[in-house]
C-alpha cells in the first residue's frame, strides 16, 4: 500500500468552498492524488482515492442546517439547480425580505440555470420567517431556499 499525505490545509479550503458556493461535491486531482470533499448527512468528508475519510474543520455544523430547514413544512425548496437572485436586477429592491407577507404565486426570487432565469413562485400565502439561500450563489435541487410560515 503507498503513504498518501493528506494536505489538511487543501482539505479545508475545499469545505470552506463547499460552504462558500453550497455545493455538496468538490473534487481536485494532481498527477496520482485526488481529494474529494462531500457533504454526507451532518459532516463533510474529505478522501483521497483508496484512503480512509477525514472530517473537515468548521463545515461540519454548517451542513447540518440547511437539512434541518428542508424537513420544515414551509420550506420552499429550489426546484433546479441554478444561482439564486432575490432582486430582478443588480441595484434593485428584492423581491422578498425577512418579515414580508407573501400571497400565493407571488415571485419570491430567481434562479438561473443554462443563462435563462427562471421565477420562482410562493406555494402558498404568508410570512417569510427565513432566508436560507444566499443571494448571487448556487443552490440545488431540492434545497431550502426559504421559509414562509
Amino acid at each position: 500500500m503507498s503513504k498518501f499525505n493528506i494536505d489538511n490545509d487543501a482539505i479545508r479550503q475545499l469545505a470552506e468552498l463547499l460552504d462558500d458556493t453550497k455545493l455538496t461535491e468538490i473534487e481536485v486531482a494532481a498527477g496520482d492524488n485526488r481529494i474529494r470533499v462531500a457533504r454526507q448527512g451532518t459532516m463533510v468528508a474529505a478522501a483521497p482515492a483508496a484512503a480512509p475519510v477525514v472530517a473537515a474543520g468548521p463545515a461540519v455544523a454548517a451542513a447540518a442546517a440547511p437539512a434541518d430547514l428542508g424537513a420544515h413544512p414551509g420550506a420552499v425548496k429550489s426546484p433546479m439547480v441554478g444561482v439564486v437572485y432575490f432582486a430582478p436586477e443588480p441595484g434593485a429592491a428584492p423581491f422578498i425580505s425577512v418579515g414580508s407577507t407573501v400571497t400565493e404565486g407571488q415571485t419570491l426570487m430567481l434562479i438561473e440555470a443554462m443563462k435563462t432565469f427562471n421565477p420562482i413562485r410562493a406555494p402558498k400565502s404568508g410570512k417569510v420567517s427565513q432566508i436560507v439561500a444566499t443571494d448571487g450563489h448556487p443552490v440545488e435541487y431540492d434545497e431550502p431556499l426559504i421559509i414562509i410560515e
